[in-house]
């Protein structure tokens, strides 16, 4: 009996469920995000290094640095698995991704509506740090610079009020502190003076021993916390949209991780089905 003539193995080669579009797109994507968390680690890396050693050791806990080396490490070994994985079509390193991904964005959401529902103990919690921070105040250049940056920013001092300075040693207003400081606040509490061509830097001195009515008269006597509870409030829609920017992102990496996990997955199956019937001496 005459053998059926085979079909091209050629054509059957040739084609593929792997869409070179998807493929691309998806390390491109994490390629972009993959030299940004390098960016982000070599900077919060130098601005360590860059601190003395017992400040260094003082606050790991406030160092906006060691928060940026840390988000920067997890953002590389995520975008390393993505892109890896959609260069090598390796299903377990693009099912780790996509999962990552998805946790990530699952937890953000949960973060937002875990805020907004409890949004007393979030207070509560927002004001505990803000203490943190008022007390390692002089301990951390980067810290220090953005608590002035964010005093400056909402017309503020303090957490509660400008008296929580007192909880920062140099700033304690207790007879035995031998600081020059004593009893002061930071610069950036001063309200802003027209035409200044220097920034008085002393011009806080003393200012916790003044009642609010002579204290306003020179510095915020509001805390941050409602100025930043009222900022959040009549921000919505910006956060809103900021957080859309970040969900989107997610979103479609999660997307594309899919689609090409399951033109991966087709694909396969093809290889297998051409294998089986190479070996059949009918096909």
């Amino acid at each position: 009996m005459a053998r059926r003539p085979r079909a091209p193995a050629a054509s059957g080669e040739e084609f593929s469920f792997v869409s070179p579009l998807v493929k691309y797109l998806l390390f491109f994507f994490n390629m972009l995000f993959w030299v940004i968390s390098m960016v982000m680690v070599a900077v919060g890396v130098y601005a360590r290094l860059m601190k003395h050693a017992e400040a260094a050791l003082a606050c790991l806990a406030v160092d906006p640095a060691i928060l940026l080396v840390v988000v920067g490490v997890l953002m590389f070994l995520l975008t390393f698995c993505g892109c890896i994985g959609s260069l090598r079509e390796n299903i377990c390193l693009l099912q780790t991704f996509s999962l990552c991904l998805t946790a990530v964005f699952l937890l953000q959401l949960a973060a937002g509506i875990l805020g907004f529902v409890f949004s007393d103990k979030a207070r509560g919690k927002v004001s505990e740090i803000i203490n943190n921070a008022i007390v390692h105040y002089r301990d951390d250049l980067d810290l220090q610079n953005l608590i002035d940056f964010g005093q400056k920013k909402f017309s503020c001092c303090g957490g509660i009020s400008y008296k929580d300075w007192s909880q920062n040693m140099y700033f304690n207003c207790s007879e035995d502190n031998p600081s020059r400081e004593r009893c002061s606040v930071p610069y950036s509490c001063c309200l802003p003076t027209p035409d200044q061509a220097v920034i008085n830097t002393m011009c806080g001195q003393s200012m916790q021993a003044f009642d609010y009515l002579e204290a306003s008269k020179v510095i915020y006597t509001n805390g941050c916390i409602d100025k930043l509870v009222n900022w959040i409030h009549s921000n919505l829609f910006l956060l809103g949209g900021v957080a859309l920017g970040l969900a989107i992102p997610q979103l479609v990496g999660i997307l594309l991780s899919q689609i090409l996990v399951n033109q991966i997955k087709d694909q396969i199956k093809l290889q297998l089905y051409n294998q089986q019937h190479r070996a059949d001496p009918w096909y």
